[in-house]
């Protein structure tokens, strides 16, 4: 058995657990939508989505769901 493997493991589900040593700087994520799938990205501190009320907006259904998903693993927003 391979003690070291098992204590890096245990390490890991508690960084799990303690969300606060995430934070996350740039990343993109597909999400299938009910009648679309859309492409979202965080990038220095702002967020970018490909559908049409985001363009108008800065936010959207799709960008609210991630900051909800990922509450408290990302910088403060900086407005656009």
């Amino acid at each position: 058995m391979d003690y070291g493997m098992i204590g890096k493991i245990e390490k890991a589900k508690r960084y799990a657990q303690e969300r606060n040593r995430f934070l996350f700087e740039a990343f993109t994520v597909k999400i299938n939508g009910e009648n679309n799938s859309h492409s979202v990205k965080f990038t220095d501190n702002q967020w970018q989505c490909d559908c049409d009320f985001f363009q108008t907006r800065n936010v959207c259904t799709h960008t609210m769901a991630l900051e909800e998903v990922l509450k408290g693993m990302l910088p403060a927003v900086e407005p656009a």
